[in-house]
């Protein structure tokens, strides 16, 4: 450990009155700590950078070529841990919705849509968040039409059950609209069986991203970007349930009902909503209308 001029770590001690007991429990126990959230940090921007392609192995790989000394066990350790691991899929046929594997293709379906009114398509992602000593992670459901957040999760976990938590919150503050399409990339979470049949249970379309194109999910994105400028970035939590308070007041109480959007005419995703609703109240009373655009 590198010391501030030629003091030892006796003198060290003394001046900050701390035991030299303490002083090398912390090396023991805080530094590892921080060295597995900064390593945690650079494999999920290398996850994230090649879309969830990379397995373990080229993940170090690619952390060996930034410099950093890493054990590939130890990548995928952490890999496994954070759900981070791809999923092996075989290709299916040109006439086929499903894969030989039994893996479900679905359609995508944004670019053919024309959206007209709300709960006609609903977009889903996952980001995370680094706190100081943890990663934790936030699902949100965002309703294409008006960007207004439908549903959201904090959880310290990347299993389905995050994305099912926000998911359950969208369909309680909707009230369950059925036909609803609901849009995501093609993380494990979401075609994992528990979230394909809950969409299944509530009537919902499936609709995934190809791979290598991420532009269907840019709404979501967009948001994600702006919630971490404006809030995560600009702040300092002190623990999970700070930052989950923090999450909510800027997504509930500021970005739905205050923040103009640009998108929106400047309005926000609220008084967007209710204005539409308004000038179609008639379309609305005999149920949304989704327009398909091509083939």
């Amino acid at each position: 450990m590198p010391l501030q001029g030629s003091a030892n770590v006796e003198r060290l001690c003394q001046l900050t009155q701390v035991s030299r007991a303490g002083f090398y429990r912390y090396l023991r126990n805080g530094w590892p700590a921080e060295e597995d959230v900064n390593l945690q940090s650079a494999i999920q921007d290398v996850v994230l950078e090649h879309r969830w392609r990379y397995g373990y192995r080229r993940v170090t790989a690619q952390l060996r070529q930034c410099g950093m000394v890493v054990n590939h066990k130890r990548v995928a350790r952490i890999m496994r841990e954070d759900n981070l691991l791809t999923v092996r899929r075989e290709p299916a046929s040109a006439a086929s919705h499903e894969g030989v594997g039994g893996v479900q293709i679905y359609l995508n379906l944004p670019r053919r849509m024309g959206l007209t009114d709300p709960n006609q398509l609903w977009i889903a992602d996952i980001t995370y968040i680094r706190l100081r000593t943890e990663f934790v992670y936030l699902a949100v459901i965002l309703d294409a039409f008006s960007r207004i957040v439908v549903g959201w999760a904090l959880g310290r976990t990347l299993q389905a059950k995050l994305p099912l938590h926000a998911l359950k919150n969208a369909i309680a503050s909707r009230q369950r609209p059925p036909g609803v399409v609901h849009h995501s990339d093609q993380g494990v979470q979401y075609v994992c069986r528990d979230y394909m049949q809950a969409l299944h249970e509530h009537q919902m379309v499936p609709s995934m991203s190809r791979p290598a194109n991420p532009y269907d999910n840019a709404t979501c994105e967009s948001f994600l970007r702006t919630l971490k400028r404006e809030e995560i970035n600009a702040n300092t939590y002190r623990d999970f349930a700070q930052l989950e308070q923090g999450v909510r007041e800027f997504i509930e109480q500021y970005y739905n009902r205050l923040r103009l959007h640009s998108a929106l005419s400047y309005q926000s995703p609220e008084e967007f909503e209710k204005r539409a609703t308004q000038r179609r109240s008639e379309a609305t009373r005999s149920g949304p209308m989704v327009t398909f655009l091509g083939t």
